[in-house]
């Protein structure tokens, strides 16, 4: 037992200073929005560089979303500091907000 842990501790102390690099800790985020018919169309190159920017001045990565077939629901996943940093970045773009949920953990099919 002993040895496992000595043999973990260069790990640990590794991810220990990787963690207190100064830089926030991202976390992961699933965003769910409801919106009317119609209202994706817009998505533009243009509209995708401001809502990047807009995230990017709180810190928050949009990474990819999914929509539903008739394009009123999205389910969108984002990379930021905290909860509250992806709904700033969401109210700066005007897009609404039904939950946010952290999604820490990857699961992968094999």
């Amino acid at each position: 037992m002993m040895k496992k842990m000595l043999m973990l501790a260069p790990v640990l102390f590794a991810a220990q200073l990787h963690a207190a690099d100064g830089k926030p800790a991202t976390h992961r985020y699933v965003v769910e929005r409801s919106f009317p018919a119609g209202a994706l169309k817009g998505l533009d190159a243009a509209t995708k560089a401001k809502v990047n920017a807009n995230n990017a001045s709180v810190g928050v990565r949009w990474v990819q979303s999914y929509a539903n077939a008739d394009e009123t629901h999205t389910y969108c996943i984002y990379e930021g500091p905290s909860e509250a940093a992806v709904r700033k970045a969401a109210e700066l773009n005007k897009l609404p907000v039904d939950s946010v949920a952290e999604v820490p953990v990857t699961l992968l099919p094999k």
